[in-house]
């Protein structure tokens, strides 16, 4: 069974299960993660791994020597294998995993044919001895996907209303800003708000809305 600590740490390379320490050292939880022998964890090692290496560079060497054991020495190998297989089978590439994949020979690149095969077909595979399926396999990686997904649209939206906050300051000062966002939003104006709406911000919009200006605009910018 996995300590707590362990399960804290994990959640900080991806596998959200409690609330984190922030002072932990990656490449030592990697190889903890391999010693404790938890099939969920192990499940979860290639998302570990791709975190890992995204976040603080990932190091063979240094996990390999915080394993003590020949038994988990050949774990550890045995669930980078996995794990690049999970990478192929997705169509992942990643300079450090490719470099991990050059230095494969023999029966290694064999057994990754292998592992990558029994994820597309959708059979059983081993690690340890041990028996995974590969559903739930891709239903852990398929989350880290989600996850970096909803990231990155996180950080378009994000992107754009600040380029919005930027567009709006160069047109409006910030009482007209908040003018033009709170008629946007449907919110009741004051009857001072109204008459200054009215007398100074709607010329501006009016402005903005004409597609002749918007055209030349456009074609200035390309200059």
């Amino acid at each position: 069974m996995a300590d707590d600590s362990l399960l804290v740490n994990v959640g900080r390379l991806g596998l959200p299960m409690l609330e984190v320490s922030p002072d932990f050292d990656a490449h030592q939880t990697l190889a903890e993660v391999v010693r404790s022998g938890e099939t969920r964890l192990w499940e979860g090692f290639p998302v570990l791994l791709v975190n890992v290496a995204e976040k603080f560079g990932f190091d063979f060497a240094l996990v390999d020597a915080a394993l003590k054991t020949t038994e988990d020495r050949k774990n550890f190998h045995a669930l980078v294998l996995l794990s690049l297989a999970m990478y192929q089978f997705y169509h992942l590439s990643f300079a450090w995993a490719n470099q991990v994949r050059k230095g494969l020979q023999g029966d290694d690149l064999a057994r990754l044919k292998e592992l990558r095969d029994s994820l597309l077909h959708n059979q059983p595979l081993t690690v340890d001895d041990r028996p995974f399926d590969p559903s739930r396999l891709k239903v852990m990686f398929n989350l880290y996907l989600e996850q970096n997904a909803e990231k990155a649209r996180q950080l378009k939206e994000k992107h754009g209303e600040l380029s919005l906050e930027y567009a709006l300051s160069q047109v409006f000062s910030p009482k007209q800003k908040e003018l033009f966002k709170k008629k946007l939003e449907g919110t009741l104006l004051t009857k001072t708000e109204k008459e200054y709406y009215s007398r100074t911000v709607r010329k501006k919009v009016a402005a903005l809305a004409n597609p002749e200006l918007h055209r030349l605009a456009q074609k200035l910018m390309n200059y």
